[in-house]
């Protein structure tokens, strides 16, 4: 019996994880999600980047805490009861990280073709699009799919 999973991987469809900051849509795949937490106290660390904002203790493994808003170079914004973390592991070349990203909330979960992705326009010589794997259209708005490893790789 064919899994409905295996079946999506078969057509080219992923599951995406969409969230909100500053009124726009992103989306992260949804098998890097190990789970969605609300705000809590974290732990500063020093000279450490703007948007890293601390580590917080998820069950004996100590999970730094980025900003994604700040690693975008969105404006802060306080803290209130929709923001939530979402706890992400990243494979890297040698090895995987369970990081946590703030975002403003949490939207829905999409189930998206890969081939419907269209690329980035190149508008400056930054690489601020390199954060950005693609763009989706869904429904009458567009998502922005985040590639973690690129984001993450800090």
């Amino acid at each position: 019996m064919i899994s409905e999973l295996n079946l999506q991987q078969q057509k080219g469809v992923k599951q995406f994880l969409t969230f909100i900051m500053a009124d726009e849509e992103y989306g992260v795949d949804i098998l890097t999600v190990q789970e969605i937490r609300s705000w809590e106290e974290i732990t500063v660390l020093p000279n450490a980047p703007e948007f890293v904002k601390g580590v917080i203790n998820l069950r004996g493994t100590i999970v730094p805490i980025i900003d994604l808003r700040l690693r975008f170079g969105l404006p802060s914004i306080e803290y209130g009861p929709l923001t939530v973390v979402i706890v992400v592991k990243i494979e890297f070349e040698h090895d995987s990280k369970i990081i946590g990203i703030t975002v403003d909330a949490v939207s829905e979960v999409y189930s998206i073709s890969e081939q419907d992705a269209k690329a980035v326009p190149s508008i400056s010589e930054t690489n601020n699009d390199d954060y950005v794997a693609g763009l989706v259209n869904v429904g009458e708005k567009m998502v922005a799919l985040i590639d973690l490893q690129k984001t993450m790789n800090i």
